[in-house]
C-alpha cells in the first residue's frame, strides 16, 4: 500500500535540515516505504565506479543522495514561499488534493 506524502516528484522544495540547509530544487524521486527522496543537487555524495563498458575511465563521480522527507518544505508555486501541506476534498471532482496551509490554494 502506497503511503501519502506531502511531496511528490517533479515538486520544488527547501531543505530544512543537514549539510544542504536552504538549498532548493526539484524532487527527481521519492521512495514512500523509506520516507526518502533524492532532490536534485542535495546532499551530493562521492561514488567509486570501476570501469566499465559504459564508462571507460571509471574514477569518482559527484551524484545526488537519499534525504528523509521530514527534513523537506514543498515550496508554494504561485508564492515561491515554503508552506505546510494538507488534503482535502475537490468540490468539483470529488477528489482528495494538496493544498497550501498558507494560502489555502489547491497544489497541482
Amino acid at each position: 500500500m502506497n503511503k501519502k506524502l506531502h511531496i511528490k516528484k517533479g515538486d520544488l522544495v527547501k531543505v530544512l535540515s543537514g549539510d544542504s540547509r536552504g538549498t532548493e530544487g526539484k524532487v527527481l524521486s521519492v521512495d514512500s516505504q523509506s520516507y526518502r527522496a533524492i532532490v536534485e543537487g542535495v546532499n551530493k555524495i562521492s561514488k567509486h565506479s570501476k570501469p566499465s563498458a559504459k564508462n571507460t575511465t571509471g574514477g569518482i563521480v559527484q551524484q545526488e543522495a537519499s534525504i528523509h522527507i521530514s527534513n523537506l518544505m514543498l515550496i508554494e508555486p504561485a508564492s515561491g514561499n515554503p508552506t505546510r501541506v494538507g488534503r482535502k476534498q475537490d468540490e468539483k471532482s470529488g477528489k482528495l488534493v494538496r493544498f497550501s496551509k498558507k494560502s489555502g490554494e489547491v497544489i497541482k
